[in-house]
């Protein structure tokens, strides 16, 4: 027969989706059990024997035979075995070929008599192999293990046969298994929850590949069907019975691990462990105090052994993942019925922050470190070492461990988050201040392994970055030791065409400082919704505007009709497209055409205005726009998303700040997934402040703003004029970021209170809509005004939710609105123009076009004033 020609392994579904097994394949089954391995031997060997193969198996184990074997077979093999003549102990029965090898006679000479018998076989035959990890019972070690098939493998393939052998997941070191995947043409993780079901999920397929072949699939062994896992809350279901195993890494031990060992085997023997709780908590978790105590209040030993156990590298965890494992405590112990009927499982790995030091060492980096924590290199080191960190190289035994990962995901997308040591901690968020890398994670291992280093090197270069170096400083933390450890989790969401993505996601408050309602209660709390991934709702992106739900009036809204509805609605998503291999968005339309129509439902609003008008027309048109109503008149989910923010703030003793995301079903059903949670860093107590009466005003605004109470003296106002930054070249807008900092460097270093108003959304990454600063650019401002100018489309969104709304009020810094409605009570933007511009001292340099845009004020003795009044939500700037 030919070499690669298709065989039929017993199973439609599973030839379907392995796109058949081949004459040369060696197919591995990481199984939990045997009983596992039998539900795809059992139809292998049925298929061989009707198609008169040559059908082998290979006995050595002492578990129970995998083929059925009765008693008279087990006496004719030890006479065969007792038999001097005998060329090897062998057996015919029922169409099969039975052998029996002794592995206690060791590796060479066990190896060498299997290999006899593929010679006598010769070509196309067909195997079945006790289990592997027999042989390392006998041998005592994994490297003969894997140096069994490392040299058995090829010689199997070299004859064109076809081979199953079975190992048990957990029982092995990472090399060993490294080893056997690295030689075999297959290589597949099963795992089961029932009697009728069976998942399995292939992690290499050698020479052939689909979009699908590297998903879970689903084996129903009552119909024989099988199924591929898309949507998203059968994949909940798959990784959840793939987490109630135990998940061990490698077995090289260290003193950790020992230490670790050790613990097992008190907890074993009923020990108790609260002390060393406390110390694993400690040594693997953060070192935020606040985070700690709460952590050690809801977590047991347990849970402290299944982050070890999905951890690689040593170190802690870090802020972000402690912050999200134990929000998810606090609902899985104080709401009992949402985490067990609407939370999806958590299935995230760990990268201890060990491995961040490891890998500046080894990449010969530690003098730039140094250097970087003093006073005078603290930016100028951090711009080289920010490059390094980009370009550096991973150890192998790194590397192992990053595999180990993509093992467990298959080829479902990922996101490497960071989870620095004083990320989401009481009193500092690094709200967006940190990199997070999608990760499409599909092709050969080797393509996969380099985009997920890649990611990791991203992510530890972000601790680098303008933004986060001036965040810290700005914070009091530009000497204190920050290193990166990495959350890496599945990308939540179902399998739509060419995409994935979740129905919704966003971010949720349980106190607003915002109050854009008339008697809104703040301490019911706020949700920013978007269809697709979440990144739309805390990032400022093209002319999208998520969905603002207030949750002590959810369904009220501020638009006044549908044609507000419809323009300050959702124009596009981001998902993860499988044919471009990257994170990117695309038009609502195209997303809302390839959902299921349940899915629809909940995310879009129907223009009933312009569908009539087509109708009149002879035209029948779905005009739909994307704001989330289904979601919104969802009271269960309303409810449960109220309870989750009550439940947490209650914990925490502090208001929270969370990301999640939502997928829905069929029947009305949705699954949340809790991806972050952190203290909000806002003040919930605000003074009142009286408005002045018969003065010169800049600016009078209501309902159009957020930020604590405060009266402050005014040094300086930096106003950029919204028609001639309209008019100024697309090309260079985003240079007007450069200025705008300037001005900020210029306050900071003078020590100057100052008023930005800017024209449209600030930060936002399109130019046509706003000016594109980050956060450093602005840091130094205590008030920052966005202003409208519909007459170019420039319109402000106070974006409370967003990474760059975190930043402002976490760093006090007012922020409001200058709409054109009745919440601008009076704009005289004309006595701006009765001072001077000092931006020509600030910039010398610039081209008069910039000086003519933007107007600096440096107000000397003759002070402004500038009022907020959170508690009626009035804001006032006035002029003497």
């Amino acid at each position: 027969m030919a070499a690669f020609e298709r065989a039929k392994s017993g199973i439609p579904g599973l030839d379907k989706a392995l796109d058949n097994i081949r004459l040369g394949d060696n197919v591995v089954w990481n199984v939990t059990n045997l009983n596992e391995f039998s539900y795809f031997v059992n139809p292998y060997v049925k298929q061989a024997k009707e198609d008169n193969r040559n059908l082998i198996y290979i006995r050595f184990a002492n578990h129970p035979p995998l083929i059925e074997m009765t008693d008279e077979d087990f006496r004719l093999l030890e006479i065969e075995q007792n038999n001097p003549d005998s060329e090897f102990c062998m057996i015919k029965r029922d169409g099969i070929k039975i052998y029996k090898v002794n592995p206690y006679n060791q590796f060479e000479t066990f190896t060498l008599e299997v290999h006899r018998i593929i010679e006598k076989e010769g070509f196309d035959a067909f195997y079945v192999f006790d289990c592997l990890s027999d042989l390392q019972a006998v041998w005592s070690t994994d490297l003969m293990m894997g140096n069994f098939f490392k040299v058995t493998c090829p010689f199997l393939f070299k004859l064109d046969t076809i081979a199953y052998f079975p190992i048990i997941r957990g029982r092995h070191s990472y090399d060993a298994i490294a080893k056997i995947r690295e030689t075999t043409q297959l290589f597949l993780n099963v795992y089961s929850n029932s009697p009728e079901e069976v998942y399995f999920s292939p992690l290499k397929v050698w020479n052939r590949y689909s979009q699908t072949m590297f998903l879970g699939h689903k084996f129903n062994l009552k119909t024989g069907s099988v199924k591929v896992l898309q949507d998203g809350q059968e994949l909940s279901k798959y990784y959840k019975t793939i987490n109630s195993e135990i998940y061990q890494n490698g077995q090289t031990l260290d003193s950790w691990e020992r230490y670790m060992l050790q613990i097992r085997r008190e907890y074993a023997e009923g020990k108790d462990l609260s002390e060393e709780c406390d110390k694993i908590c400690e040594l693997m978790m953060t070192k935020d105090e606040k985070m700690l105590s709460k952590i050690k209040e809801y977590f047991t030993f347990d849970d402290y052994l299944t982050i070890y156990d999905r951890r690689i590298g040593s170190g802690l965890v870090g802020g972000k993942t402690c912050g999200m494992l134990l929000a998810r405590k606090i609902i899985e112990k104080n709401c009992p019925e949402i985490y067990n009927n609407t939370f999806e499982p958590d299935d995230s790995f760990y990268i201890g922050s060990d491995l961040f030091y490891t890998y500046i060492v080894s990449n010969d980096l530690w003098d730039l470190r140094v250097n970087q924590r003093t006073k005078e290199g603290y930016y100028e080191y951090g711009r080289k070492l920010e490059e390094g960190l980009k370009n550096g190289v991973f150890s192998d035994e790194i590397k192992k461990g990053f595999i180990q990962i993509l093992d467990y995901f298959g080829q479902n997308p990922i996101i490497v988050r960071s989870s620095s040591f004083l990320e989401d901690g009481y009193g500092n968020a690094f709200a967006g201040k940190y990199e997070s890398v999608f990760c499409v994670n599909r092709g050969t291992l080797e393509e996969r392994l380099a985009a997920f280093e890649d990611a990791v090197k991203i992510v530890y270069a972000s601790t680098m970055n303008i933004s986060a170096l001036e965040y810290r400083k700005l914070n009091g933390l530009d000497d204190t030791d920050e290193q990166m450890a990495l959350l890496v989790q599945r990308v939540s969401g179902s399998y739509c065409g060419d995409y994935l993505f979740p129905t919704a996601a966003g971010v949720g408050f349980s106190y607003s400082p915002y109050s854009p309602l008339p008697d809104m209660d703040n301490s019911k709390g706020m949700l920013r919704l978007v269809m697709g991934l979440g990144t739309k709702a805390v990032d400022r992106t093209k002319k999208d505007y998520p969905r603002i739900i207030n949750l002590d009036k959810p369904e009220v809204t501020l638009m006044k009709d549908i044609k507000e509805k419809h323009r300050y609605s959702q124009h596009y998503l981001d998902v993860i497209d499988f044919k471009e291999m990257r994170l990117h968005d695309i038009p609502v339309g195209e997303g809302l055409d390839i959902i299921p129509r349940y899915a629809k439902k909940v995310l879009g609003e129907h223009d009933r205005e312009a569908e009539r008008m087509f109708r009149e027309r002879g035209q029948r048109r779905e005009i739909i726009f994307v704001n989330c109503e289904g979601l919104v008149k969802n009271h269960e989910f309303i409810d449960v998303m109220k309870e989750i923010l009550n439940t947490l703030e209650s914990a925490y003793d502090y208001p929270v700040d969370i990301e999640y995301t939502v997928n829905v079903g069929e029947d009305n059903s949705f699954n949340i997934n809790l991806l972050q949670c952190r203290p909000l860093q806002v003040s919930t107590n605000n003074e009142n402040i009286e408005m002045p009466e018969d003065k010169t005003v800049l600016f009078h605004i209501k309902e159009s703003s957020m930020g604590m109470s405060r009266k402050n003296k005014i040094d300086a106002i930096c106003y950029v004029d919204p028609h001639k930054y309209y008019e100024y070249p697309y090309a260079q807008k985003s240079s007007i970021s450069r200025v705008i900092g300037e001005v900020n460097t210029y306050c900071k270093n003078n020590d100057k209170t100052a008023i930005l108003i800017v024209p449209g959304r600030i930060g936002t990454s399109s130019p046509e809509l706003g000016i594109p600063v980050v956060f450093a650019d602005i840091s130094h401002f205590s008030a920052i005004l966005e202003e409208s100018y519909s007459e170019v489309g420039y319109m402000p969104e106070l974006s409370f939710g967003s990474h760059m709304f975190q930043d402002l009020v976490e760093a006090e810094i007012y922020y409001g609105a200058l709409f054109e409605n009745e919440k601008k009570i009076e704009f005289n933007r004309d006595l701006i123009y009765d001072y001077p511009n000092v931006l020509k001292d600030i910039s010398p340099n610039l081209n008069d076009d910039v000086y003519d845009m933007i107007q600096v004020i440096d107000f000397g003795e003759d002070k402004a004033e500038f009022y907020h009044d959170m508690n009626n939500d009035e804001t006032m700037c006035i002029f003497k």
